[in-house]
């Protein structure tokens, strides 16, 4: 087991071990790749930019997407089956000495060959990177390109778990919740967002920390670009933090 610490709160986590076999030639190619295009110096500006225990490599994001990509989509690495693609992600996730191996790990849970994988039953997995990863860039991707396409396609059946985890105990676990419809626009479920909404409003147990405050504010910010009206009515209702309201309203007057 591998214990982050918390850029945010100063702590560790720990999380169980992951079951399964992973494609250890992969991780051992992702981590090479990562190393020949390091660039020390800007690895430390990223890493204080980002407030990141864990240090950088200091490849910028075009730089990262195409040293990743020829890696990730050479079928010689087998990925053929669940298993062998969750311990995988896990691999580099826990096991990971550089910001970027964890980045990796997320393109990898994302990328075209996961497809097959990337369903209900891969949540779990999602809310544990999401605890682990403890920091906005990771927990952002997660929220919106990992759990929303799911929650898209499977509703009835996402829909408890991403309830659940907006009343999660973990203040990460929760912003994943409020920010998982994002890009859903018309296909936004009003109910399953005023719930993560209302459950993380000011006097919530998280309701006072920023990052919760900042992703209330965004999800209604974006969601006003579907439905003003609604999000008029929401902040009308509601107590909001300051933060909040001027975020839901931006662009609304």
């Amino acid at each position: 087991m591998v214990a982050e610490p918390d850029p945010a709160k100063g702590v560790s986590r720990v999380g169980p071990p992951s079951s399964g076999s992973a494609c250890r030639s992969l991780v051992q190619a992702i981590r090479a790749a990562l190393a020949d295009r390091a660039d020390p110096e800007r690895a430390l500006a990223q890493q204080r930019y980002m407030k990141s225990a864990m240090p950088f490599r200091g490849l910028t994001s075009p730089v990262l997407r195409a040293t990743l990509r020829p890696v990730l989509d050479d079928a010689a690495y087998d990925l053929a089956d669940r298993t062998t693609w969750e311990a995988t992600v896990r691999a580099l996730w826990d096991e990971a000495s550089y910001r970027e191996e964890r980045y990796a790990a997320l393109a990898l849970a994302g990328h075209r060959r996961a497809r097959p994988f990337r369903d209900v039953t891969t949540l779990p997995l999602y809310a544990y990177l999401a605890r682990t990863g403890a920091w906005w860039d990771f927990v952002d991707d997660l929220a919106t390109h990992h759990v929303a396409p799911v929650l898209l396609v499977e509703r009835e059946a996402a829909t408890p778990v991403v309830r659940g985890w907006a009343t999660d105990d973990d203040l990460w676990v929760r912003r994943t919740a409020i920010l998982s419809q994002l890009p859903a626009k018309t296909e936004t479920d009003p109910e399953l967002l005023a719930h993560c909404l209302e459950a993380n409003l000011p006097g919530s147990a998280f309701g006072s920390e920023f990052f919760i405050r900042k992703a209330v504010g965004w999800a209604l910010r974006e969601f006003a670009k579907t439905d003003p009206d609604w999000v008029r009515d929401f902040v009308a209702s509601r107590e909001l933090s300051p933060l909040s309201r001027r975020e839901a309203l931006k662009h609304l007057g």
